[in-house]
């Protein structure tokens, strides 16, 4: 496996609307192995994407393996930061299909 980001995001807790970010699952992409999963808060995401961190959204697989999903990028939209796996500028946070803790 080579290195895919700085941060992999494997899991997503949206608020009760469903349209903003209160935690992920994150771990650090160290290439051939992954660090271990922390949960961060999303303004964490958010300070980490302004200082030219990268992060991709990941898979678990069954049996432990995980495959790459896609960029994760900062997207400003009217002055405010959202995390979004697309660039589209809607007022809302989107992670895609991450499974949800």
């Amino acid at each position: 496996m080579s290195k895919w980001a700085d941060y992999c995001i494997s899991a997503v807790r949206y608020n009760n609307t469903g349209n903003h970010i209160e935690k992920v699952q994150v771990c650090e992409d160290y290439g051939k192995t992954l660090g271990n999963f922390e949960e961060w808060l999303r303004s964490n995401v958010i300070s980490s994407l302004d200082n030219n961190k990268t992060f991709v959204t990941i898979l678990m697989n069954e049996g432990g393996s995980c495959s790459r999903g896609v960029d994760v990028h900062g997207v400003n939209v009217n002055g405010k930061k959202y995390i979004r796996t697309d660039e589209d500028q809607t007022t809302q946070d989107n992670l895609g299909d991450l499974p949800r803790f």
